[in-house]
């Protein structure tokens, strides 16, 4: 479990959330944890400008500047000092990135949804690097056998062009699944099981067009690609505490 589990920025004055963090866990204690933090946000306003809210083993920790809150889930174990550089480093980022006017002016919740994720990719590897230039050579490869197929004019009727679909299908996965290791996004487990399952199919397809060497390469590369994809973890955007 990371440290830092959840952000959250919200209006002093109200309470409106103005912006959050994606979940990245799912216990039954941290949702409690963040019905707790939404109701310690409507009563800001009657706490000081700096403050930690304690339970068993999830902290809530607030500060607030200029009418804006920022507020973090954090382990019990987590640092406090580490959990509020993190706070005063989201609290500049906002207020750089968004006019206090507007700031202030908004009324419908999560304005700026999009701001500041506290999480990022670990950095890529070897082996990662070699699964995505894999994947890139087996799509090429599944782009100029549609492509050949395409230029052929559909000679074999409504066969050939399925096999065009499964050549494009698999070029398109791949070039997906190099997406996937490379850039985060929601529900990347499944979507990576998915491209390969569509691999998968797209290659058992092909099977004629292809030998059953070339069928194992691509499904080799696949799954290289696939344990890549779910071996790269989340890691957090570790605070500047200035030392």
């Amino acid at each position: 479990m990371s440290m830092i589990l959840f952000a959250y920025v919200a209006r002093v004055t109200d309470g409106l959330p103005l912006s959050a963090s994606t979940d990245f866990e799912c216990s039954r204690e941290l949702q409690e944890c963040k019905k707790q933090l939404k109701v310690v946000s409507k009563m800001l306003g009657q706490f000081p400008g700096r403050g930690t809210v304690k339970s068993n083993q999830l902290h809530i920790h607030f500060t607030s500047s200029q009418g804006i809150a920022y507020m973090t889930i954090c382990c019990s174990y987590y640092p406090t000092t580490m959990a509020f550089c993190f706070l005063e480093e989201l609290g500049m980022e906002f207020i750089s990135s968004f006019e206090i006017a507007k700031i202030h002016m908004v009324s419908r919740p999560y304005a700026f949804l999009e701001f500041a994720p506290s999480y990022r990719l670990e950095p890529v590897s070897a082996v990662g690097i070699l699964s995505v230039i894999l994947n890139i050579m087996c799509g090429a490869l599944n782009l100029i056998r549609g492509v050949h197929l395409i230029e052929h004019n559909f000679q074999d009727g409504d066969e050939e062009k399925g096999s065009v679909i499964a050549f494009l299908i698999a070029f398109i996965t791949c070039v997906f699944q190099c997406y996937l290791y490379l850039f985060f996004v929601s529900t990347r487990m499944i979507k990576a099981a998915g491209a390969f399952i569509l691999i998968c199919i797209c290659n058992f397809y092909l099977f004629g067009l292809r030998n059953v060497w070339q069928i194992l390469f691509h499904l080799g590369v696949a799954f290289l690609s696939l344990h890549q994809i779910l071996s790269r973890k989340l890691t957090e955007k570790q605070p500047d505490c200035g030392v």
